[in-house]
């Protein structure tokens, strides 16, 4: 069978990989979520007892199941061979094949007369032989997949059918021949089996290893293998003039789409019931390498991740870039249980490399968590609370975040590549980002959008305005790259399933959400450090002793009003020690925890945790 992206020079390489990972054991489940015409859902039934496959292509599913039964396949009900009756008896049924896909009935070249008589014979015949109760299901299954085999040998096509050719290839001029399909072993195997998008089914989907191999370019199956679709499903579809190609609208698939496929592969590895993933992909697809990573080292445990690259021949057409080097990778991780979204915003003071200590001392009977200084949210948004509310004072950045939340992630994306375009954004390039960054403090709406693009691009990522509150960064030589694009993903699909209320006013104002069950978490700029959020100098207020000394006060009404909180602060620099601070804790008894990990490189630092429960 001729097919687009197919497997079978891979095999060895996915069985040695399952084979490394000790999972070459028959009590697994193995899901085949992009099944095509199945050679790995064939190359692993002699190993597992269940293999479930997927693919949003009908006449896949058919062809990947026929292989599967084959061994089961006897035609006891039906009392001979079909092959040798297909072999011996007339085909001359003229079906919907025949008056729309050969010159009997049309222009159209995709078979011979007498192919197309063969063709339609043969479906009308299996058919019939299924409703009269002749076939099971398997061989019914079967059959149409040898069909398919057989449709593929003879077809006038340069091997997909978006097209057929205008002059007839030696090959479609053979008499069409139904035989049994090759299957790599003989044995029974357990199959399920769906025909849906993966994306709709993942979540519910029993299995122990996933295996994905989605589209890699913009190719579309659905198109590029409408006759075979037509064939199986036999509904003989209102088609179009020139190609005769059924309505494929039903069938697009969005992991054909760039940023769309991306959504979608996080989505699926967040979803999954699988511990263990393997993926096939290329260099030549519309995600790269590090963005793969990056998705599966978040929901993966980093130890386990491995990526094999194997140099492999090309399928060329107009759609695939050029580019020496054409290597398949097989990505492989195994899923963790407890994942941590990172904030796109390169935040001063981020605390994303603290969330698995400050997590494992949080409590967990939270019904309200107060994020009092949120900056890029990457505390809040990984705390399990029935409600989150966000508070910064700074109203920009806080409307930054909340546009993370109430955006489409897709239309995010396109936004910002129409924005990174139009202004010819690169790393470096001072004049359009000059432009970019007038434009934005020019807007009467301030697009939070506007300000993420600046931001991307402005020197070391930071945020930072003037006193007018006019953004001033200047330009820097990064750039939107596939790990910030990892993280945004990532980062919007978690915001969006949490109860989060945004806010922008002083910490002191936060007193309102003072009730039982209500937990405070506190992350404020440190008086002995600075930086461009708390110098005093941005149009929002500046972080000194005075309200150093009134943050103390508001922790203390507080743990007098019975709520718990959480300090993340720093006692010590190098340069300087925070006596007061300290000393305030250990004279109301509140817990002070050392923190291990560094956060960057700020290794001179001395943070700490300060708990009062």
């Amino acid at each position: 069978m001729r097919y687009i992206g197919g497997k079978t020079e891979l095999r060895t390489q996915i069985l040695r990989l399952l084979s490394k990972k000790h999972l070459l054991n028959n009590k697994l489940v193995f899901f085949d979520a992009f099944c095509g015409m199945g050679s790995v859902a064939d190359a692993v039934k002699g190993i597992y007892d269940k293999v479930i496959v997927n693919d949003l292509l009908a006449c896949c599913v058919t062809y990947t199941r026929g292989r599967l039964y084959s061994s089961s396949c006897t035609f006891e009900r039906l009392g001979f061979d079909p092959f040798k009756y297909f072999g011996e008896n007339k085909m001359d049924t003229k079906g919907f094949i025949c008056e729309n896909y050969t010159p009997y009935g049309s222009q159209r070249m995709y078979f011979t007369e007498n192919n197309g008589y063969a063709i339609d014979t043969i479906r009308k015949q299996i058919e019939d032989w299924y409703c009269d109760d002749l076939l099971s299901e398997h061989e019914y299954i079967y059959l149409l997949a040898c069909l398919l085999d057989a449709v593929s040998s003879v077809s006038n096509t340069a091997g997909v059918y978006g097209a057929y050719l205008k002059h007839w290839d030696p090959r479609a001029l053979k008499p069409i021949q139904l035989s049994p399909i090759l299957s790599d072993w003989s044995t029974n195997v357990e199959v399920e089996s769906y025909n849906d998008r993966i994306e709709d089914i993942v979540g519910k989907v029993s299995c122990d290893i996933l295996y994905l191999d989605p589209p890699y370019t913009q190719n579309q199956y659905g198109t590029q293998y409408h006759l075979l679709e037509t064939i199986v499903l036999d509904d003989n579809p209102s088609i179009s003039d020139i190609t005769g190609s059924r309505p494929t609208a039903p069938i697009r698939s969005d992991w054909s789409k760039k940023y769309k496929s991306h959504i979608l592969f996080d989505y699926v590895i967040a979803n999954t019931k699988a511990k263990y993933i393997i993926m096939s992909y290329n260099n030549d697809g519309i995600m790269t390498k590090e963005y793969i990573e990056g998705i599966l080292k978040r929901y993966g445990n980093e130890a386990t991740y491995e990526c094999v690259e194997i140099p492999y021949k090309k399928y060329k057409n107009f759609k695939c870039r050029d580019g020496a080097g054409h290597v398949e990778y097989l990505f492989y991780v195994e899923k963790k249980d407890n994942v941590n979204f990172e904030s796109p915003l390169n935040y001063t003071g981020s605390k994303a490399k603290m969330l698995p200590q400050i997590k494992s001392y949080l409590p967990n009977d939270i019904s309200l968590f107060v994020d009092v200084f949120g900056g890029g949210f990457n505390v809040g948004c990984n705390v399990d609370a029935d409600t989150i509310v966000y508070n910064d004072i700074n109203h920009k950045v806080r409307d930054l975040i909340e546009s993370f939340h109430n955006c489409d992630a897709y239309q995010y994306l396109m936004y910002l590549s129409r924005l990174i375009s139009k202004y010819d954004l690169k790393p470096d390039n001072k004049e359009a980002y000059l432009k970019l960054r007038a434009d934005y403090n020019l807007s009467v709406e301030k697009n939070p959008k506007m300000l993420f693009a600046l931001i991307l691009y402005g020197f070391q990522q930071q945020i930072r305005f003037n006193g007018n509150l006019e953004f001033n960064n200047p330009v820097g030589c990064r750039c939107f790259n596939d790990k910030i694009l990892a993280k945004f993903i990532s980062y919007c699909r978690n915001i969006r399933t949490r109860e989060i209320c945004y806010t922008s006013e002083n910490f002191l104002e936060t007193d309102r959400y003072i009730s039982p069950g209500t937990f405070y978490y506190l992350d404020p700029p440190y008086r002995n450090t600075t930086g461009v959020y708390n110098d005093g100098k941005r149009g929002f207020l500046g972080w000194n002793i005075d309200m150093e000394k009134k943050m103390m006060e508001f922790l203390d009404r507080l743990d007098a009003a019975g709520n718990r909180f959480m300090l993340s602060y720093v006692l010590e620099t190098k340069a300087e020690s925070n006596h007061e601070l300290k000393e305030w804790a250990e004279q109301k008894d509140y817990k002070i925890i050392c923190i291990q990990e560094k956060q960057g490189r700020y290794n001179d630092r001395n943070e700490v945790l300060i708990i009062n429960y």
